[in-house]
């Protein structure tokens, strides 16, 4: 499903990914992990095209299209989604409004009032959300855990085929956590071809969502790759033991 190939990328002028591969196949579930500033985040901005990112190298191949020079709304249009790891407010415009525009782009056509809010109760019924947020201006004033859930209510609506997690575990209670992992387990499920990469440091949403493939990401690079046993040997011996102090070089990537 994605192929990301050889790319090196620079954020003002400083290096944070180097030589980068990773192959991501049909309904598989990639994990990225690392400590704070490795890179994790940068990853998922430049898979979606955040132009704040150069990309001076390489290529993204999604479903057998280049996709390297796309802008963000082209890949998302093909399937991809970002669940952010801080989801911006913008007041004055409602989380409804912002939700069924999304929604009439994805299919070339307005969405009906009545499908739509059919469509966005029931979604956020499932996620247990205070169903007044709908109607409020987009993550202005919600919680942490409001604004996550509100990133797995768009991914109901959306329906994306390649689903990229980062960090979603910050900011969430037990609770919340647990509920945000299950809906998105069972999208899985009801979408058995959809693939999934989990960007964090922490092993607890993996608890939910079982991986195929984890992967820890240091200097740049990966620098080891297993299966769920290597997120719970991270968790209990930390980063510094299973790959070695001298791979962990903490740069500066901003949203971590």
């Amino acid at each position: 499903m994605l192929s990301i190939k050889n790319i090196n990328v620079f954020v003002e002028g400083k290096q944070v990914l180097k030589n980068f591969n990773l192959d991501i196949e049909d309904g598989s579930i990639h994990v990225i992990m690392g400590p704070n500033g490795v890179g994790k985040s940068t990853l998922s901005r430049v898979i979606m095209g955040d132009n704040h990112y150069v990309l001076k190298n390489g290529e993204i191949v999604f479903d057998n299209q280049d996709i390297t020079k796309m802008t963000t709304d082209q890949r998302s249009k093909l399937g991809i989604f970002l669940a952010m790891q801080s989801p911006l407010e913008i007041d004055g415009v409602s989380n409804q409004d912002f939700l069924r525009t999304a929604m009439s782009s994805h299919l070339g056509k307005q969405v009906g009032l009545y499908e739509f809010i059919k469509n966005c109760e029931a979604a956020a019924e499932d996620l247990k959300m205070d169903k007044n947020l709908i109607h409020r201006s987009l993550n202005v004033g919600f919680s942490g855990g409001e604004k996550k859930k509100n990133e797995v209510l768009q991914l109901k609506l959306l329906k994306p085929s390649f689903i990229i997690l980062d960090e979603l575990d910050s900011g969430l209670d037990v609770d919340s956590l647990k509920t945000v992992a299950l809906n998105i387990s069972k999208y899985k499920k009801d979408n058995p071809n959809t693939s999934i990469l989990i960007i964090t440091h922490l092993s607890n949403i993996l608890e939910y969502i079982k991986p195929d493939y984890v992967h820890v990401l240091s200097n740049g690079t990966i620098v080891k790759t297993g299966r769920y046993e290597l997120a719970k040997e991270i968790e209990k011996k930390g980063y510094n033991e299973v790959i070695g102090k001298t791979n962990i070089i903490i740069g500066d990537d901003d949203n971590e």
